[in-house]
């Protein structure tokens, strides 16, 4: 394996929010392992936190993903996923959908009412905004883009209930099928629709209006964070709808000009 390989897979644990990761000594031909456990030494490239120590604390470095990951795959590993409690209330799993080849990937929260029930993304009232941004900001720029020419998820696949914000536990265990979702894409940009999407992909604690206007990113793939469309059909924050239309022309153009 090589440098930049067991570099990518520390960067992976590390977005998954493992702070510490465990080795053995390698045993040599005429060695045996030993079977007296002995006290592991903390990998260099990942910055260690003391953590009472098991059996379980001794990690195998995994692959980042199976070898040729694509989202076919992907969706099949989730299966008729039970890994937390957001499938106790769910009806489908809203995994993503769009352009598999897409250079533009939008990462919402989690799905609604309306997702739940069809099992696609942003098909709500929330989503007719999107699919409005998207083609109409697009149409103004002269950009021939449709919602159809991007590839569109969530943080979580399960809908929350009441759509409540998911809870950090739950965004860990999905955010390893979201990052596979965005490195089997390797899209030109994201755009993180508000603080649940910009706090999982960056790692962040900081909220929209702090993150918003700059370009940040993720395994060195650029990304702008802006409004939730769900934010904007509140009456009270119709000044947020021209920032989020400028976000959304300050990306459309990076990616497809």
């Amino acid at each position: 394996m090589t440098k930049d390989e067991v570099r990518n897979r520390l960067l992976f644990y590390q977005d998954l929010g493992v702070k510490t990761i465990y080795r053995r000594s390698p045993a040599t031909s005429n060695q045996k392992p030993e079977t007296s456990q002995q006290s592991p030494a903390p990998s260099p490239q990942l910055p260690a936190t003391p953590q009472p120590r098991s059996a379980a604390a001794e990690l195998v470095v995994l692959p980042l993903a199976p070898v040729h990951d694509n989202l076919s795959k992907i969706s099949e590993d989730i299966g008729d996923c039970k890994r937390c409690r957001l499938h106790e209330g769910r009806n489908r799993i809203v995994f993503g959908s769009g352009n598999a080849q897409a250079r533009l990937v939008f990462v919402g929260e989690g799905p609604g009412a309306d997702e739940d029930e069809q099992g696609l993304p942003f098909v709500g009232r929330a989503g007719q905004l999107l699919t409005q941004m998207i083609e109409g900001t697009a149409h103004k720029e002269g950009i021939p883009l449709k919602r159809q020419d991007v590839y569109i998820c969530n943080v979580v696949k399960c809908r929350p209930p009441e759509n409540r914000t998911p809870q950090p536990d739950e965004m860990e265990i999905c955010g390893q099928f979201l990052f596979r979702q965005l490195q089997a894409i390797r899209p030109k940009a994201i755009c993180a629709l508000g603080s649940t999407a910009a706090k999982a992909i960056l790692g962040t604690k900081e909220g929209v209006m702090r993150l918003r206007g700059r370009w940040l990113e993720w395994r060195d793939i650029p990304v702008i964070v802006t409004y939730h469309p769900s934010y904007l059909l509140r009456p009270y924050n119709q000044n947020a709808k021209k920032e989020a239309w400028d976000d959304l022309k300050k990306v459309l153009h990076y990616v497809y000009d």
